[in-house]
């Protein structure tokens, strides 16, 4: 018996596949326990359907992702931090700081978990930076730390 499993069924698939079931085993276990639906034309249709939107969302993310990475690759986004006589910064510029940072200036939300710097930056000076718009798609960007 044809099946589209509702949720992930060990030693069966994953949710959304399609499989051919053991008749005993899909009436007995997996429909009355709702782990998957008889794959009916309409069921299967939609489960097409589902899966082409699905890709199509999936593919305007990626091309936002590569539309961001071609404005954000090389620009500097500014920071601003207090410091003690020396210059040397009160505390580090930090992720959370940088990603807010590019959100104001550039008006595209970040992530702070997807910003990856080499160290903590204790200092003034400009720095560079790599942040992650999506699976493969990396913008190199710079920060410049500012006295406040």
């Amino acid at each position: 018996m044809k099946v589209i499993l509702l949720q992930d069924v060990k030693g069966s698939g994953k949710k959304g596949d399609l499989i051919n079931a053991a008749d005993g085993y899909a009436r007995n276990y997996l429909l009355p326990k709702k782990l998957a639906m008889e794959a009916t034309a309409g069921a299967i249709n939609n489960k097409k359907v589902q899966d082409a939107a699905k890709a199509h969302h999936a593919q305007v993310e990626l091309d936002q992702a590569i539309a961001n990475k071609e404005n954000l690759t090389g620009k500097t986004v500014t920071v601003t931090a207090k410091a003690g006589k020396e210059g040397k910064l009160f505390g580090s510029v930090t992720a959370k700081e940088i990603a807010a940072a590019v959100s104001s200036q550039y008006k595209i939300d970040v992530d702070k978990r997807k910003i990856d710097l080499d160290g903590d930056i204790k200092a003034f000076g400009t720095y560079e930076f790599d942040l992650k718009l999506h699976a493969g798609v990396v913008a190199k960007m710079k920060v410049m730390v500012k006295e406040a």
